[in-house]
């Protein structure tokens, strides 16, 4: 049992509060919301987890700056495992680095970085060849770059009298859409 009172119980203070006036302004409270987290102990694994890997940073940039005083490049990898495969990386891409900027360039890449591109030529289009027929005084054909045929009116044929066609079942699409069937095929037709 307590001895006193007083021990247990602080002195009390008796108030006037008028009760005749009502408080023109409604009393808000704003409470704080707490964020119900589903795993907080999570949220504070990482806060600690980051707060220790930037000691180890703040750590590993001190043995970093004395590394060539102090400190042999094979202990600072041996006292800090977690940055010793980003050194190991490093090193790696230096190496693979300094190969590249060795490599030397051939004449496309250098036109491609100098931005030095070949000049861009127009369509040659069709070119003709004069040739001389008995009995036309002015003749012009076109040339055969084996790639493409040369058409030639039935009529034109007969009256240069050239010998025979071969029978052909061929049909030809011509630039301007038309459908052409061909009468016959002459092939190694000389022409001076």
């Amino acid at each position: 049992k307590p001895q006193n009172f007083d021990d247990i119980h602080p002195p009390t203070v008796q108030a006037k509060v008028q009760v005749d006036k009502p408080t023109e302004e409604p009393v808000v409270v704003i409470l704080k919301a707490k964020a119900n987290l589903p795993y907080p102990s999570r949220l504070q694994k990482e806060k600690l987890r980051k707060e220790k890997d930037d000691i180890l940073v703040v750590k590993f940039m001190e043995i970093f700056r004395d590394l060539h005083f102090e400190l042999s490049f094979a202990d600072a990898l041996i006292h800090m495992p977690k940055f010793a495969l980003m050194f190991k990386k490093l090193l790696n891409n230096k190496d693979k680095l300094i190969e590249l900027t060795k490599m030397p360039l051939n004449e496309n890449c250098s036109a491609v970085v100098l931005k030095k591109l070949p000049e861009k030529l127009g369509d040659p289009g069709g070119f003709l060849i004069p040739c001389d027929f008995t009995g036309l005084d002015n003749c012009l054909a076109l040339a055969d770059l084996e790639a493409s045929i040369n058409l030639m009116p039935l009529s034109i044929w007969k009256k240069l009298r050239l010998p025979t066609l071969n029978d052909t079942k061929m049909v030809i699409k011509l630039a301007d859409r038309t459908i052409s069937k061909s009468t016959g095929v002459a092939e190694n037709v000389f022409v001076k």
